[in-house]
């Protein structure tokens, strides 16, 4: 993929006590292993602390770091943001609280040798034993409604080429576009390959995610599909 460049969207929640201390670290280990070019687009999404104002300043000082204020809030709807935003070859988006620059260069590399799949992570670890329930069910649930071969819905980061259009069609603005995601990569069909990932301890900040949230995702897959099932096969 020599001359390619690589975006990588990272939605911004409130995180104002360490994007900046991430965004460094990402560039450095980026600079410093991966063979092709870099663009780190920063998509803050309803903060009400300084994150806004911090990932603007990043992208004053950085050539290669882009920052996207959007007033309303939504997992999806940053990822949606940032990748129209982005302009490179190989598109990648991930969770900026939790993926260490080890997992982002690993999946990387991986997407770099594999150019014609698309990558994402499985993560082997959860915080505790109700957040690896929910998990589970809601795997179980994408992988009957959907046909899935993978596991881990929602494991980030996730790395596919522009080539692969579909995927740039994504329309859900909450956390059920990951199972969206999956859907459009069983249905095209592009070959979807695994990396394993064992640590996801948070870097800072606070989850969103919890039993109400938990509900919307399984509901949220329910209509995924209805609403997948009125769509062609194209």
């Amino acid at each position: 993929m020599q001359g390619s460049l690589i975006s990588i969207v990272l939605p911004v929640h409130n995180q104002g006590d360490h994007i900046c201390c991430l965004v460094e670290s990402y560039r450095a280990a980026l600079a410093a292993q991966v063979v092709i070019p870099f663009e780190i687009v920063l998509v803050t999404n309803a903060c009400t602390d300084s994150s806004p104002q911090m990932c603007q300043a990043l992208a004053a000082r950085y050539g290669d770091v882009k920052a996207v204020d959007i007033s309303q809030g939504g997992w999806g709807r940053s990822v949606r943001v940032g990748l129209k935003s982005a302009t490179g070859d190989l598109l990648c988006y991930t969770n900026s609280a939790r993926t260490s620059p080890d997992v982002l260069i690993a999946a990387i590399k991986f997407a770099i040798s594999n150019p014609n799949s698309v990558i994402k992570a499985n993560r082997k670890i959860r915080d505790n034993w109700r957040r690896r329930l929910g998990s589970l069910i809601y795997n179980l649930e994408c992988r009957a409604f959907f046909d899935l071969p993978t596991w881990d819905i929602n494991g980030t980061p996730k790395i596919f080429p522009r080539s692969f259009d579909k995927l740039l069609e994504l329309q859900r603005d909450d956390d059920v576009i990951d199972a969206e995601f999956s859907a459009i990569c069983r249905r095209a069909p592009y070959q979807v390959l695994e990396v394993p990932v064992v640590s996801t301890k948070r870097h800072g900040g606070n989850s969103t995610t919890n039993y109400r949230s938990a509900f919307k995702m399984y509901w949220g897959a329910f209509k995924l599909w209805i609403s997948m099932q009125q769509q062609p096969s194209r």
